[in-house]
């Protein structure tokens, strides 16, 4: 989901940001879900005097190195639904991070102020790989994550950005988009990443054009990738909140527990896959 507004000064923020920036760690807090099997651990490191609280899931039950999927929130910030989506990651043996995009952990309850915190990644995608590589940085080190085995996932502006991740990111495995937009700002730059578009058939922010769009870059840069529309599915239908959230604000956002499942099942075949 996107808008046209932004601050000059949020700008001036993540412009600032470097990439020779090195995560440093501040504190972490280990927990395991006795029902689950699945540890979680806050994972805190800083850029540039901002403290990033990703949040990691991963089996608790084995020592043996996981593949590792990257999970890039909605626009919303690193709310419990993306940190939710880690933990099911964990249940299914992988090695799962929700990167905080904004700094802080910081959720937000409306859309503009989503949108503000949201647009100048897609006005300069490279800020969003700066802190992307950040959380990638601060994953490697644990001995449990298999840094040879990387993808990304993403909802909403998460997965923009997932695709975003993989235009520029040339040793992930896999990036998957969940109702994402398709436009990033960036071109694809390399065909080793493979991609999976989850999109709804129905989803109003998503035009036919930026489809078209988006196919044509694909096929003319011979990426291996796969467009899925799930039929009556409208933008967020992942997420069990839109609908009551499309209500507050007047949205065309919903939830759709069939394009849900599905959509999840179609990321596990494209996980099980990339990660042979």
């Amino acid at each position: 989901m996107k808008t046209l507004s932004f601050t000059f000064a949020a700008m001036i923020f993540f412009a600032a940001v470097s990439c020779k920036d090195t995560p440093k760690d501040a504190s972490a807090k280990t927990e395991i879900s006795p029902t689950k099997n699945i540890r979680t651990e806050n994972v805190v490191y800083n850029i540039r005097g901002v403290n990033y609280k990703s949040f990691a899931a991963f089996p608790a039950d084995s020592d043996q190195p996981k593949p590792v999927v990257m999970v890039i929130p909605e626009w919303w910030g690193l709310s419990d639904y993306a940190k939710d989506r880690a933990k099911q990651l964990a249940e299914l043996g992988y090695f799962a991070m929700a990167v905080d995009f904004y700094g802080e952990g910081k959720v937000v309850d409306n859309p503009q102020e989503a949108g503000k915190l949201a647009q100048p990644f897609y006005q300069i995608p490279i800020n969003a790989k700066m802190i992307f590589d950040a959380a990638k940085a601060r994953v490697v080190t644990f001995p449990n994550a298999d840094h040879s085995k990387i993808a990304v996932i993403g909802y909403c502006f998460g997965g923009a950005q997932a695709l975003n991740m993989a235009r520029q990111e040339s040793d992930l495995k896999g990036a998957v988009s969940f109702h994402g937009n398709l436009e990033t700002g960036v071109r694809a730059k390399n065909n080793k990443v493979k991609i999976l578009v989850c999109n709804g058939a129905d989803d109003s922010f998503v035009s036919a054009d930026e489809i078209a769009s988006f196919k044509k870059e694909m096929d003319s840069a011979k990426i291996n990738y796969r467009f899925i529309d799930y039929p009556n599915a409208v933008h967020s239908f992942t997420n069990p909140a839109s609908t009551e959230a499309g209500k507050k604000f007047n949205l065309k956002i919903a939830y759709n527990k069939e394009a849900d499942e599905k959509s999840w099942n179609d990321m596990k075949t494209f996980l099980a896959e990339i990660f042979k």
